[in-house]
């Protein structure tokens, strides 16, 4: 099987609403997901862990996530690393535009 490369513009791409809170675009490769997330102040994320480690990039607002057994605040321009099998949840602070990297779920 041969892979070719792939391009895509985020303005294109149609938002899917998750939830009243909640909203997103997806990108899926192979094996990983990229997403534009869209959080209203207030939003809760539920606890869950992904089986490879996740990038979350707050492009705008500010999260507090609950990982390894502690609160982080992330905020506009940080990016939180989660590892591997981290059991980890997030409450939207602001109105929280964020970029993720995660494995791509197969199911």
């Amino acid at each position: 099987m041969t892979l070719r490369a792939s391009l895509y513009r985020w303005d294109e791409l149609v938002l899917e609403k998750v939830t009243e809170m909640v909203a997103r675009k997806t990108i899926l490769g192979a094996e990983t997901m990229l997403a534009q997330a869209y959080f209203k102040k207030g939003a809760l994320v539920p606890v869950h862990a992904h089986p490879a480690e996740v990038f979350l990039y707050v492009l705008q607002g500010a999260m507090r996530v609950h990982v390894d057994g502690g609160d982080v605040t992330v905020r506009e321009g940080e990016v939180l690393v989660v590892p591997a099998g981290s059991s980890h949840q997030a409450a939207m602070l602001d109105d929280t535009f964020v970029l993720t990297v995660t494995p791509r779920f197969r199911g």
